[in-house]
């Protein structure tokens, strides 16, 4: 059986993006909010916010207890400053919060005293769609049978 492992990071997470569309509800501020300080426009992708909660869950897969601090880290990015030399600030901490709760509500994400972990449901949900995304390449890859 795949895991979140076995396939490609990018595919992995459209192809939950995908699925969490049924499942979780967008925010109406999404459209308008920037995603941290460091950038200077909103996201230009119509379903970014989606594509963010699978990015967060399938993070949290992999590097297993985590807190909010640690994932505005991770999308964080350069501030440019003007003719100052540009400095590293942490993406936006609403963004993160409201996906974890997003998550939590589906079952997915649960709480622990050192972080977030994925429940063995969300466990079974990234796995069972890393599986559908090695079909697919082995669609398209015929030699990727033998692994």
């Amino acid at each position: 059986m795949a895991t979140v492992y076995d396939v490609p990071a990018e595919m992995l997470i459209k192809k939950v993006a995908e699925k969490l569309k049924d499942m979780i509800e967008e925010p109406e501020w999404a459209k308008f909010v920037k995603t941290g300080v460091h950038k200077q426009r909103s996201p230009e992708q119509e379903d970014w916010w989606y594509v963010r909660v699978a990015s967060i869950l399938r993070r949290i897969y992999t590097d297993g207890p985590v807190g909010i601090q640690r994932l505005r880290t991770y999308y964080g990015g350069r501030k440019r400053r003007g003719s100052k030399p540009p400095k590293f600030r942490r993406g936006s901490g609403s963004i993160v919060k409201k996906t974890l709760q997003e998550l939590e509500k589906v079952g997915f994400v649960t709480k622990t005293k050192e972080g977030r972990i994925v429940t063995p449901q969300g466990r079974s949900f990234l796995d069972k769609t890393a599986g559908e995304v090695k079909k697919e390449l082995v669609k398209q890859i015929p030699a990727l049978e033998k692994y």
